[in-house]
Formats: structure tokens, C-alpha cells, sequence
């Protein structure tokens, strides 16, 4: 069943696909019943993944973890109780009871190697005297439709629990390790700054996928938050001029990031750092990241918008943040000398951040010859491998 216990647990789940909850009602209407569900399992628990029908009214929902009492096994064929009170073994469950259960049938869906998967499987309010056979060949054949579905989930599943614990293992060890990146003036050459750049134990994957991956389990909050407080102590060291860059998605932002910087306000200068919100996603109309944003100035801290140049997401930032640090893109600057759309792009923003007060940030700058053309442009600030690599101490001259 959907796990002989009484159910009070919820965890998250993903969202079920469509087809699965149209398939979960053509089952639960073919067999009479009142509600209809497929769960994955988990050890002895069973969690719901999807359902369809009177949910509320048993206390069930996706998400909802049951658990198998000891010594009882899972179900490993089809099974069909029309009276729950005239069975032996489900008229002594506690779920039974608990949940008003008076039918059930369940079949067991199993992965391509064999192994039980979860459950499909309906519940009724009433007994139904007429549940068979046939009803059991029903369930067997959506069983052995969600296999073909749940394959695909499985290995989705083993791919997330795979991100989630590597992720969980990092933030446990008190977060990412960090490297720290001048920014320069290029008038003076003066270290205006430093750019904290989060770096993780394998290097097959870049930091942008562990984030992105993060984000993908219900980490990524908790992972930037990490990186940022990891962060913070910077703002006692180096010339009072300098800078701390950190870098929040728009879900960091309004997520926490405000809260972790009013609690360290009194030990650090806010003043100094600067927030870059970063271009993986798209919602910078959002009224609570824009509140968010004007909260975070009011703390005294600044704003910059990273990879400027990359197209329309990247001038909807400028027009929606209004930022005080505008950082563009390598991919503009990687080649600027020897292009005049790269060098007329280039100029452009300059000629936008003198609008609205913004300090310009060439990024990626690797030859001396691209060097010339950001000067050129009349982008004062620059960071890049020429200039320095990032190391793992902020080094301020």
C-alpha cells in the first residue's frame, strides 16, 4: 500500500509529469476507487510522488513518507483487498484505520534491472466487494507503463541524490574554498578591489555547474550564502578604498543574503562590498528583487551586473538595477583589439555607465594588446589573467 503506517511526514518532491497524473486517473476510474497514487521507496519508507483523486480526504499528498512496519515486506505483485476489514493482515494496520482506508489494491513498479522501483496502487473510503482479478490485471499494465516513465526518473533520482550529496558534503565542510581576483584601476594600478570566486574539490566540473547543480537539489541558496560568509571577513582587510565582490543569483538575493549581511553588519564595512547578481536567471522585473535590491544600498552596500555585453537579459539588468558597477563580459573583451564591433560595444557602455554613474569593469582581460583597446575605450577598471590569477589570499597594493 502506499506504506502501512500512519503518514505524517512530508518532504519535497519534484513535480509530477502531466502523463503521469492523467494515467494515475484512468487507473483510479477503471477500478471504482476513491484515489489513486505512485510512490518511490526508500528503504522501509514510501514516499508519494504523484496522486490523483480524494488525497485530502485520506491525508495523503505528494510527498507524503509512510513507513513499512518491521518484518512486513514490500509488495512484490499485485494485490487487490476488497474489504479491509475481512483480511487478516490489513485489518490490523494502523494506516487502515487511521487513514478510513475500507479497500485498496496496490502492484509493485519495477527498473530495468529488476528492482522495485515504488507502487502504484488505489485506495477507496468504502469496501468494494467487486475488486478481482481483472482489477489487478489493470493495475499490473499502468505498473509496467510507469516502469517505462519511472526508469527515466530513477536515473534522474540517482543523478540529483549524487548532486545533493556532494553539494551537502561541501557545505558541511563549511562551504566552497575560495580565490580571490584583483580588480585594478588601470589609471593608477592600484588594487580598487577583490572579486571572491568560489572553487569546489573536483575540477571536471566548473564552479557555474556546481551552483547550477546545487540550485537543482534545493541548494543553491544555501550554497552562495555559504560562499558569501566565507567571504565577508575581506571587508577588515586591505586600503579602506578597496572592494569585496561577491556573487548572489536573484533567488540569493531575496532568499537570505539581506538577513546574513544586517547579522554581520557590525563586524564589517558594508560600504565595501559589492554585490554582483548574476545573468542564470531572468527575473529582474520581480517587485520582491527589486525591494531586495534597494534594501541592500540602503545597508550600504553596492551593486554591479556581470557578463554586460551577452545580450538582451544583460540591458535589462542595466535598466531594471540601475547598478553602480557594470562589468563586462570576456567574451567582448576577448579580442577587442582586433574588432570594432567588440570596441564600439565597449564604448558604448562606457558611454551608459557615465549616465547613470556606474563604474565599468573589463573582465578577462589576457593580452597586452587588449589591455590597450579597454583603455582605449575609456574603461578605467580591468581584471584579467595579464593583470593577476586569482589566489587563494586577497593581495591589495
Amino acid at each position: 500500500m502506499v506504506g502501512p503506517s500512519v503518514p505524517g511526514t512530508r518532504v519535497d518532491v519534484r513535480d509530477p509529469d502531466t502523463a503521469v497524473v492523467d494515467l494515475l486517473g484512468v487507473l483510479r476510474r477503471q477500478l471504482g476507487m476513491d484515489f489513486a497514487w505512485m510512490s518511490r521507496l526508500e528503504g522501509d519508507r514510501s514516499v508519494l510522488q504523484a496522486c490523483h483523486g480524494d488525497g485530502a480526504g485520506f491525508g495523503l499528498g505528494p510527498g507524503s513518507v509512510t513507513v513499512w512496519p518491521e518484518g512486513e515486506p514490500t509488495p512484490t505483485r499485485p494485490s487487490c483487498v476488497p474489504d479491509t476489514r475481512m483480511d487478516p493482515l490489513a485489518s490490523r494496520l494502523a494506516v487502515v484505520a487511521a487513514l478510513g482506508i475500507g479497500a485498496y489494491a496496490v502492484a509493485p513498479i519495477h527498473t530495468d534491472s529488476g528492482e522495485i522501483y515504488g507502487t502504484v496502487g488505489c485506495l477507496a473510503h468504502d469496501p468494494r466487494p467487486d475488486l478481482d482479478a481483472r482489477h489487478a490485471q489493470i493495475l499490473t499494465m499502468v505498473a509496467d507503463l510507469l516502469g517505462v516513465s519511472v526508469r527515466d526518473l530513477h536515473q534522474m533520482w540517482e543523478r540529483s541524490s549524487h548532486r545533493w550529496q556532494a553539494v551537502r558534503r561541501v557545505l558541511d565542510n563549511g562551504g566552497p574554498s575560495l580565490v580571490y581576483q584583483p580588480i585594478f584601476d588601470l589609471r593608477t594600478g592600484a588594487t580598487a578591489g577583490v572579486e571572491a570566486l568560489s572553487r569546489f574539490p573536483t575540477s571536471a566540473t566548473d564552479p557555474e555547474q556546481w551552483f547550477a547543480h546545487a540550485a537543482s537539489v534545493g541548494l543553491g541558496i544555501e550554497l552562495e550564502l555559504a560562499a558569501v560568509r566565507k567571504a565577508l571577513p575581506v571587508l577588515r582587510r586591505g586600503p579602506p578604498s578597496a572592494r569585496l565582490a561577491v556573487n548572489v543569483s536573484p533567488s540569493t538575493l531575496v532568499g537570505g543574503l539581506i538577513d546574513l549581511l544586517i547579522t554581520s553588519a557590525a563586524h564589517a564595512d558594508l560600504s565595501r562590498l559589492v554585490v554582483e547578481i548574476t545573468e542564470h536567471e531572468s527575473n529582474f522585473e520581480d517587485p520582491a528583487v527589486l525591494q531586495a535590491a534597494r534594501e541592500l544600498r540602503n545597508l550600504g552596500a553596492r551593486i554591479a551586473v556581470d557578463d554586460i555585453g551577452t545580450g538582451y537579459s544583460g540591458l535589462q539588468r542595466l535598466v531594471n538595477l540601475r547598478p553602480e558597477v557594470i562589468k563586462v563580459d570576456r567574451c567582448l573583451i576577448h579580442g577587442i583589439n582586433t574588432d570594432p564591433v567588440r570596441r564600439a560595444t565597449a564604448i558604448a557602455l562606457v558611454y551608459i555607465g557615465q549616465e547613470i554613474d556606474s563604474s565599468i569593469i573589463a573582465e578577462g582581460i589576457e593580452t597586452s594588446a587588449e589591455l590597450a583597446a579597454v583603455q582605449n575605450a575609456g574603461i578605467c577598471y580591468g581584471q584579467g589573467h595579464l593583470l593577476a590569477r586569482p589566489n587563494i589570499q586577497p593581495i591589495f597594493r
